[in-house]
């Protein structure tokens, strides 16, 4: 872990402007499970909040699954933006909880939705959604795409060891989704889209986050469900070390490479992992309050569908809208990250 911290890898920087958010959405399970709802699992209300910030979260229903909580969102992002879902020719779907391992989730979102577009996955766990968003934009900047839909969605309750009191009452479920379309060009300081974008991953510290007993490393074994290895593993500690730095300085290298002041910055939405995370990089920055937009207190960490989730809040109430310029950062698994400077 010192290393990861000490010699981090690099992130890699891009440009993808020339389209806007046509529409946004988002949907979360109705079920609401309260900090006082896991004190009968040992768990001890004041001390999730202390840790974490988290008061209440999500939990989907045994009949639903990922791809239900995808395409609830997606369905809203569609009406929101007032289009037919016929002209919906792509969808990227950021998760790491799908359905099942063949087909991938997002041909299940695209036949619920009853749309004729390509449609893949991408898993970069809890950088989901920002490693989507860079791919649709790609398509969309190129000309081979004329309205994307890009998903984050996550059913966390179904993959963290219920047992585990320390890292069971961080997860919810969720999903939040948006619309890409172009736009003719616009003069330089006007345009919309991913002013700067960085992804970036450290393969270093795959083991600090991990389902070791969900794919062809070791297949399920009954051995291995006794050991509960089919659920996430997490060094907490170590990933927070993490994260609080990663935040914080690759935030401050995307806004640099936009040639946004970081005071013209309309809105942060962070990947909803912890409030003290949030929080840490938020002081580092030397940024108000009101400018991060924070609602993992209600909704608890929902990995891929955390940033969409959040950005449909924010548009609801007005916090943003057609032409703010925002930040967005997502870190997880892998390890993996992704940030961008996004005009909307």
């Amino acid at each position: 872990m010192s290393e990861i911290l000490t010699s981090p890898r690099p992130s890699r920087f891009g440009r993808a402007v020339g389209f806007r958010l046509a529409g946004v959405g988002s949907y979360a399970p109705p079920t609401v499970v309260t900090n006082a709802d896991l004190a009968r699992l040992g768990c001890d209300p004041a001390w999730i909040v202390e840790r974490s910030g988290i008061h209440e979260r999500r939990h989907a229903s045994p009949e639903m699954a990922t791809s239900d909580l995808a395409a609830e969102a997606g369905r809203a992002a569609i009406a929101q933006a007032g289009v037919a879902p016929a002209d919906v020719d792509l969808v990227v779907l950021g998760t790491f909880t799908p359905d099942m391992c063949i087909p991938s989730t997002a041909c299940i979102v695209q036949e619920k939705l009853g749309l004729d577009a390509a449609a893949m996955d991408v898993t970069a766990a809890c950088a989901g959604f920002a490693y989507a968003l860079v791919t649709a934009a790609q398509f969309v900047v190129a000309g081979s795409s004329r309205l994307a839909l890009v998903i984050g969605a996550d059913t966390n309750s179904r993959v963290v060891d219920p047992d585990d009191i320390k890292t069971w009452p961080l997860f919810g479920d969720g999903a939040g989704a948006v619309l890409l379309e172009p736009v003719e060009p616009q003069p330089s300081g006007r345009e919309s889209g991913l002013l700067a974008f960085s992804l970036g991953s450290d393969g270093r510290g795959a083991g600090l986050l991990q389902c070791p007993m969900s794919g062809s490393r070791q297949p399920v074994t009954i051995e291995g469900a006794e050991r509960r290895e089919q659920f996430m593993q997490m060094d907490g500690r170590a990933v927070f070390k993490w994260a609080i730095r990663l935040a914080e300085e690759n935030i401050r290298q995307v806004v640099e490479r936009s040639g946004v002041p970081l005071e013209a910055i309309d809105l942060f939405i962070l990947h909803q992992a912890n409030a003290r995370i949030i929080e840490g990089a938020r002081t580092a920055l030397g940024v108000d309050a009101d400018r991060f937009m924070v609602n993992l207190d209600r909704y608890g960490n929902t990995s891929s569908g955390s940033i969409p989730l959040a950005l449909d809040e924010a548009w609801r109430t007005g916090r943003v809208g057609p032409g703010s310029t925002i930040v967005i950062c997502g870190f997880g698994g892998g390890l993996a990250w992704g940030s961008a400077v996004w005009r909307l």
